[in-house]
């Protein structure tokens, strides 16, 4: 049975419509992150879901109840805000327990339930702390371990992670993965942070204006993404998007990059990806989508890799970042980015051969900007 199911939820603040016919489903036990840019309905639609907010229209449906029209207390949720949401004048141990007294849960239950929760979140040396003795990592755990003190059909988190430094929110973020490979509780996790979500999700919503753009595990959303938008949105360095032309090549096809001072750059399409609607784009402006990762140096021994997907071009700026080197380079009217590896020896304004793998590239059409690909 599914845990949590939204159908067609609407949500309306007088004639602005925020959220747009949005519907989801996640099983019992999994996590899902709704993603997006500032201002898409993540947190309306985090807000409707814990019964914060009520909807315009549609409904939801939490373990097969429909709980549309019921307060937050009657949902059997748990959230976890932002800004901690801590009783200064509390201990740590009242602070957790404070939701379980307000239930009438007997005192024995609610010291088991604190010691339990404050032996998984590493915190039972702060107990007789307050929250202005603490860290923020602390008081971040704390204010799951208030949530975690109850066990929930499902527990909600909004943006939990980003009142903290960037150190911190890996750490974190690491720790809430532990915690749901433990506890295997369903999880509905709202973030803007696009590593945070391809890093702890099962399953990711990406929106924009109030709709759902794509619904899907990580590795769909990362690389068979719906549009420019999902593709630009999800990755770090995101993904390049290059003006080409789609041509005849034999019984394929091939992307021709005008470059204004140089010969044009030609790039063949693999054959075993030819889609339908290609035919229909022949001699027509195309946008190639690749990833910074789709480069690399070009190597002597891989010389019988496939003709035609060599480039060169001249490296305007060089990135190293440790792990890696992000290289910044011309091709055609625009400027991309390539993630070659950390012994890359190559200063701005030498020239470089890098191999492009076409294989795990994408195709956009130009106007709708939908996938073609």
């Amino acid at each position: 049975m599914a845990a949590l199911e939204i159908h067609n939820v609407r949500k309306e603040f007088g004639s602005e419509r925020v959220l747009k016919d949005v519907s989801i489903s996640i099983d019992s036990g999994e996590f899902l992150i709704l993603v997006g840019p500032s201002g898409c309905g993540k947190s309306t639609l985090m807000n409707a879901i814990a019964g914060l907010e009520p909807v315009t229209s549609g409904n939801i449906y939490i373990d097969g109840e429909d709980v549309t029209w019921r307060t937050p207390a009657e949902r059997d949720i748990a959230m976890v805000f932002q800004s901690y949401a801590l009783y200064p004048s509390m201990t740590v141990r009242q602070n957790i327990s404070f939701g379980l007294e307000m239930r009438k849960v007997p005192k024995a239950e609610r010291i088991t339930a604190v010691e339990r929760v404050a032996d998984l979140l590493q915190i039972s040396h702060l107990l007789e702390r307050k929250p202005a003795q603490l860290s923020g990592g602390q008081r971040q755990r704390v204010a799951m371990g208030r949530a975690l003190a109850r066990e929930p059909k499902v527990y909600l988190f909004d943006e939990p992670l980003s009142n903290l430094d960037a150190k911190l929110r890996v750490d974190m973020r690491t720790e809430i993965k532990k915690l749901h490979q433990r506890l295997g509780t369903t999880i509905v996790y709202v973030t803007h942070d696009q590593v945070e979500a391809m890093t702890l999700a099962d399953c990711i919503a990406v929106m924009r204006d109030g709709h759902i753009l794509q619904l899907g595990s990580p590795d769909e959303v990362y690389n068979n993404p719906v549009d420019m938008f999902v593709a630009g949105f999800m990755g770090s360095p995101s993904m390049n998007f290059i003006r080409a032309r789609l041509e005849g090549a034999g019984d394929g096809y091939a992307l021709r990059i005008a470059t204004p001072d140089e010969d044009d750059v030609l790039l063949p399409w693999p054959s075993e990806r030819n889609a339908a609607g290609l035919v229909e784009q022949l001699n027509k402006p195309i946008i190639l989508g690749l990833r910074p990762e789709h480069f690399s140096e070009e190597d002597v021994r891989l010389s019988e890799q496939a003709e035609g997907t060599l480039m060169e071009a001249k490296v305007s700026v060089v990135e190293p970042t440790g792990a890696d080197i992000l290289l910044r380079l011309p091709l055609g009217e625009q400027e991309i980015t390539a993630r070659v590896g950390p012994k890359c020896a190559i200063a701005p304004g030498e020239r470089l051969s890098l191999r492009v793998d076409m294989a795990r590239a994408v195709l956009f059409d130009a106007e709708t900007e939908q996938r073609l690909a």
